[in-house]
C-alpha cells in the first residue's frame, strides 16, 4: 500500500474511532502520523512534527485561558444572571434573551462548550418554572451559543480561520462568522415559531422565580473588583483584536497573565479548566493532515469527491458530509482541520469554482448539527433539564433535531452559497 493510501486509512481510522469510542483523536492522530511517517515513510521525527500548528496552539491557549479565568472567578455567571433578570415574568422573551446572551458570550471568545455550561442550568431551570417546552428553550439557547462559535475570538472560529489562512482563504473571518450567525438565527427562530413560541407571548408567568439567586449560585452576589478587572481585560482584548488587528493568541495570553498577576483568580483552577482535550484533538489531527498533504493523500480524497460531484452539487454534498460526521465527532477537533484543507484542490478540479463557498458550506453545516444530543452542547442541556422532564424523550428530540440539520443545512448551503 502506498504511503498516500496508508495516510488516508489512518485518517479514516482516527475519525471512525472518534465517533465510536472515547479515545482522543488528537493523540491517536499524532501517534499514527509518527508511526507512518517515521517507520513507513522513512521521515525524521522532526519532519513529521513540523506539521504541529504552533501558532494555532498559542491562539487556542491564550483565548481559552482568558475565558477560563472569567468563568472560574464568577464574572461570566454574574453577567448572565443579570441579563436573565431583565426578562422577569415575560415567558415569550426568555428564550430570545437566552439566544442573545449565548450569542454574545460565545462571540466574545468563550466558545460553545463553556458558554453552554454557563447558560444551560439557568435556561432549563427557567424553562421548567415558566412552563416553556424544554426543546424550544434548548434550541434557542443552544443555537444562540453556536451562532457565535465561528467568531474570530471563539476557539472553533480560531480553528476554522486558522486552517483557511493556511490554505490561502484568509481575511474573511467576519464573513464566516456572519454566515454562521445567520444560519443559526434562521433555524433557531424558525424552530421557535414552529414549536409554538408565539403562544408564550400571550401569557406572563407569575410562578417564574425571578430571584436571581434561585437560578445561579453567584447571581445574588455583587460585582467585586476582580470581576470588574476581568471585564476590563476582556474589553481590552476585543478592542485590540477587532480594532487594531493584533494577534488573538498573543493578546489573550498577555491579558490572561496580567489577570493572574492581579490575583483575580486561582491560577491552578484556571489552567485546569482549559479545554486541553480539545486542544490536543485539534493539534494532533493537524499533524496527521500535514502528513496526508505531504504524501498526496489529500489529493486522492479530493479527486474521489470531485468524481461524484458537480459545480452545482458540491456545496450541499460537502455540507451534508461535514454535518453527518460532526453529529458524531468534534467540529473543531475533527471536521474542520481534517476536511477544510481539501477545499482548494476540490474547487480547482471542479472547474475553478470559488473555494470560499465550499469552505463556508462545510463550516456552517458542521456547526449547525452541534446541538445534537450526542454533542457536548446538547448533552449539557439534557443534563440541566428541570425536574419532571422526560429526559429520554428530550434526548431523542435533540438527536432528531441534530440529524435533521444535516439535510436542512445542506439545502441551506445550496441557497446561501450556490
Amino acid at each position: 500500500m502506498s504511503l498516500a493510501w496508508l495516510s488516508i486509512a489512518a485518517l479514516i481510522l482516527a475519525v471512525t474511532l472518534s465517533c465510536t469510542t472515547a479515545v482522543n483523536i488528537g493523540i491517536l492522530s499524532l501517534s499514527l502520523a509518527l508511526v507512518i511517517g517515521v517507520w513507513v515513510g522513512d521521515m525524521s521525527t522532526a519532519a513529521v512534527l513540523s506539521g504541529f500548528p504552533t501558532s494555532l496552539f498559542t491562539t487556542l491557549l491564550g483565548v481559552t485561558l482568558l475565558f477560563s479565568i472569567a468563568e472560574c472567578n464568577g464574572t461570566l455567571s454574574r453577567i448572565t444572571s443579570r441579563a436573565v433578570s431583565l426578562c422577569r415574568g415575560h415567558a415569550g422573551i426568555l428564550p430570545m434573551m437566552f439566544f442573545m446572551v449565548g450569542f454574545f458570550i460565545s462571540t466574545i471568545g468563550a466558545g460553545a462548550t463553556p458558554a453552554s455550561a454557563l447558560l444551560a442550568p439557568p435556561a432549563m431551570a427557567v424553562a421548567g418554572r415558566a412552563k416553556i417546552p424544554p426543546l424550544l428553550m434548548a434550541v434557542m439557547a443552544g443555537n444562540g451559543v453556536l451562532a457565535g462559535t465561528l467568531s474570530p475570538f471563539s476557539p472553533t472560529g480560531i480553528v476554522a480561520n486558522g486552517v483557511m489562512q493556511q490554505i490561502g482563504l484568509g481575511g474573511v473571518e467576519w464573513y464566516t462568522f456572519g454566515f454562521n450567525a445567520f444560519a443559526h438565527a434562521l433555524v433557531g427562530f424558525g424552530t421557535f415559531f414552529l414549536l409554538g413560541g408565539l403562544k408564550l407571548f400571550k401569557r406572563e408567568t407569575h410562578e417564574l422565580l425571578t430571584d436571581a439567586a434561585a437560578l445561579d449560585p453567584h447571581s445574588g452576589e455583587i460585582m467585586e473588583n476582580s470581576h470588574w478587572i476581568t471585564v476590563a481585560g476582556i474589553s481590552v482584548f476585543i478592542i485590540l483584536v477587532a480594532g487594531f488587528s493584533m494577534d488573538v493568541g498573543m493578546v489573550g495570553l498577555i491579558i490572561a497573565t496580567v489577570l493572574v498577576l492581579l490575583r483575580t483568580v486561582d491560577e491552578t483552577e484556571a489552567i485546569k479548566n482549559i479545554p486541553w482535550r480539545v486542544i490536543l484533538m485539534v493539534t494532533g489531527v493537524s499533524v496527521l493532515i500535514s502528513l496526508l498533504n505531504e504524501t498526496n493523500g489529500l489529493e486522492l480524497i479530493t479527486m474521489g469527491i470531485a468524481n461524484v460531484a458537480t459545480a452545482g452539487t458540491i456545496n450541499p454534498i460537502v455540507a451534508f458530509a461535514a454535518g453527518l460526521i460532526s453529529v458524531y465527532s468534534s467540529t473543531s477537533g475533527v471536521v474542520l482541520p481534517a476536511f477544510l484543507p481539501m477545499v482548494p484542490s476540490l474547487a480547482e478540479q471542479l472547474g475553478g469554482m470559488n473555494p470560499l463557498n465550499i469552505a463556508w458550506a462545510m463550516s456552517v453545516n458542521a456547526s449547525l448539527v452541534d446541538l445534537s444530543s450526542l454533542s457536548t452542547v446538547g448533552a449539557l442541556y439534557i443534563a440541566s433539564a428541570a425536574p419532571g422532564t422526560d429526559t429520554r424523550k428530550f434526548f431523542n428530540s435533540l438527536l432528531a433535531w441534530g440529524m435533521s440539520m444535516t439535510v436542512i443545512g445542506a439545502l441551506l448551503s445550496k441557497l446561501m452559497f450556490g
